[in-house]
């Protein structure tokens, strides 16, 4: 169930993981896009996380929000809009009722789907949304099901952003939003959310 700890909590490893693998993920963005998806993504979510070690927050709609926020205006490319419009989403829905950790989710989804007009199968971070909600719904939700759809974006052809501009040469990469909405899973596994 989520709380405003454990929001809070996922959310900072969250930020931990994207700076871990920062380097990785600019790699992965050089090969099929403008190559600072890195960059981008770890001084957003740095920039968040700070602001989550503050505290003081009284909703996990509080939390999301001001993750929301800070996302939007911290990260460049098209990332932090649709980070930002996830987080929006998750927290509109937390509004009403914050235990249907399922339905914040789709409502994150539904954000990034409506700012990227992306459906699954195009290469993008919906490719790992989409399949972990759906894991999660059915209580199949773990680590090896998050790698799996991370993984599984490689042999698509991006047909959205930056890296449709490569049409067949964008198969054989992994996706960077879908490999950082990766971590961000990740984050949610171990922050003591799910019910076993």
């Amino acid at each position: 169930m989520l709380t405003v700890e454990n929001a809070t909590q996922w959310l900072i490893n969250f930020a931990k993981k994207v700076n871990e693998q920062k380097e990785f993920l600019t790699e992965l963005d050089s090969a099929i896009g403008d190559g600072d998806h890195g960059s981008n993504m770890a001084r957003g979510t740095k920039a968040m996380e700070d602001k989550l070690i503050e505290g003081g927050f009284t909703t996990v709609q509080d939390v999301f929000k001001t993750a929301s926020m800070l996302l939007l205006s911290k990260v460049g490319g098209a990332s932090g809009p649709l980070y930002g419009s996830a987080l929006m989403g998750m927290a509109k829905q937390a509004g009403n009722d914050e235990k249907d950790l399922v339905a914040i989710l789709n409502a994150g989804l539904e954000g990034i789907q409506k700012r990227g007009k992306a459906e699954p199968g195009e290469k993008t971070m919906v490719d790992v949304w989409a399949p972990v909600i759906h894991a999660l719904e059915s209580g199949k939700l773990n680590k090896e099901t998050i790698q799996e759809a991370v993984n599984q974006t490689k042999d698509m052809k991006a047909t959205k952003g930056r890296a449709s501009y490569l049409g067949d040469r964008s198969i054989g990469h992994m996706d960077p939003g879908a490999t950082s909405s990766g971590y961000y899973f990740e984050a949610l596994l171990e922050g003591d959310i799910i019910d076993e």
